[in-house]
């Protein structure tokens, strides 16, 4: 689940640092546990070192302003090959491959809510992404995308 109150408290840490913050997850396991998950990303790609650094950064203002209540994990990663969509100018700069999205609610007659198909583009005016799936055309209120992720192309 997209955590947006702690995206917006480790933002500026992330970008002062010198990465982007992607998306921030947090998975409940358990009754008290949670994992905070954290994908970050830079130009240049970002290695295990890169982790290391924003971990221990978020680690000390996590300490200090504890939003999270209860025990929870704390895992940085990049990106990977099936990297997360999740702003407006994300789904603008993979037009042109292949993408997976879910909605929160089913929208059309077939009452559809998981997509797979081609990044076909992004309309700023009406705030909506054109998917190609299996020759068939698609509109996608941007505001009704629950998660998206690039797919695999083998």
């Amino acid at each position: 689940m997209r955590d947006k109150g702690l995206h917006a408290l480790l933002s500026p840490v992330v970008t002062a640092l010198g990465y982007e913050l992607l998306l921030v997850e947090r998975i409940k396991q358990g009754r008290n546990d949670s994992l905070l998950r954290l994908y970050i990303d830079k130009e240049t790609g970002v290695v295990v070192d890169d982790c290391a650094i924003v971990s221990r950064q978020v680690s000390a203002v996590l300490d200090v302003e504890d939003p999270v209540s209860g025990n929870y994990t704390l895992e940085v990663s990049s990106p990977g090959v099936e990297r997360p969509l999740v702003t407006r100018e994300h789904f603008q700069q993979f037009v042109g491959q292949r993408a997976k999205v879910r909605l929160f609610s089913p929208i059309g007659l077939e009452s559809r809510r998981n997509f797979s198909g081609l990044l076909e583009g992004f309309d700023q005016t009406n705030d909506t992404l054109q998917m190609e799936i299996d020759g068939e055309h698609y509109t996608l209120p941007f505001a009704q995308i629950e998660k998206a992720n690039l797919l695999v192309t083998l």
